[in-house]
């Protein structure tokens, strides 16, 4: 008997002191990539969480291949993505080993656009203009959701055209010197963005339905993050950002704001939002 109860007090001083430790690990690495609509929830969540008393540590990546990788390695905890199509690709091939956890806002889209001065509004009409832009539809970095769905259209509407692989910042460079000539151009676009404000465009209708309808973004992480992290979890699922409010930071950036100043602003312009995000 003498036995069994020393076995018990040893094992009730050992859970004792481990139970400080866990709770005073309060750290999360979150992923982030480098587009304005992602740094800004991963900006404002992460004001949210130290709210909460988390420690956070952002990284940022270039691509969604890179990112996905961390994500599956535990480099990172957390990441902002859209599953469901814009990194469906990567979503399906790691599916088995990861989880959504909440979603954070609704409302990209994103598709081929023009400037608003040519004369077509659908791309089944981007032929009869083909000529005009050289057969070139104007791409940003390869890999992403966007670039392979501008594939698939290509393919869809039998389009006389190639699309030119490169950057965003170089597709905006190109969008903006052409607007400023009014000559045609062909590229992509998405929204929540500061470009669909500054400049004069608009998206192309999709009859055939090849681009993907509105979509979600969400918190996704390895399989089991939410049974592992409930309290994480459930402060996460709080944070919800008006697709709105996202779009607003991204002009406030084009027009000189850091991300972290604009999140900051929101912030402070939006407290009584924030305070009903608290499970606490």
């Amino acid at each position: 008997m003498k036995k069994i109860l020393k076995f018990v007090a040893a094992a009730a001083m050992a859970t004792l002191a481990w139970m400080p430790a866990q709770a005073q690990d309060k750290s999360v690495k979150i992923g982030t990539m480098g587009w304005e609509d992602e740094k800004t929830i991963t900006l404002v969540t992460k004001k949210f969480l130290e709210k909460q008393g988390y420690k956070v540590d952002v990284t940022e990546f270039s691509e969604w291949g890179i990112a996905f990788a961390a994500l599956e390695k535990k480099d990172v905890d957390l990441m902002v993505a859209l599953p469901d199509y814009v990194t469906s690709d990567y979503w399906q091939k790691n599916r088995k080993k990861l989880e959504k956890v909440s979603v954070v806002s609704y409302g990209n889209y994103q598709t081929l656009a023009v400037p608003s001065y040519m004369k077509i509004d659908s791309i089944d009409q981007l032929n009869t203009v083909s000529d005009q832009v050289g057969g070139k539809i104007i791409g940003i970095e390869p890999g992403s959701g966007i670039m392979r769905d501008a594939a698939r259209a290509v393919d869809e509407y039998k389009l006389n055209y190639q699309i030119v692989e490169g950057s965003t910042a170089a597709m905006v460079a190109q969008l903006q010197s052409a607007i400023e000539r009014k000559e045609p151009i062909v590229t992509m676009l998405w929204d929540p963005s500061w470009m669909m404000h500054k400049f004069d465009v608009k998206f192309l209708k999709d009859p055939k339905k090849v681009f993907p309808p509105t979509q979600s973004y969400y918190w996704i992480a390895n399989k089991g993050f939410s049974a592992q992290n409930p309290e994480l979890r459930a402060n996460i699922s709080t944070v919800f950002l008006p697709i709105g409010d996202i779009g607003q930071m991204c002009i406030e950036m084009a027009d000189g704001k850091t991300a972290e100043q604009a999140a900051d602003d929101w912030w402070a312009a939006n407290t009584s939002v924030v305070e009903k995000w608290s499970i606490q």
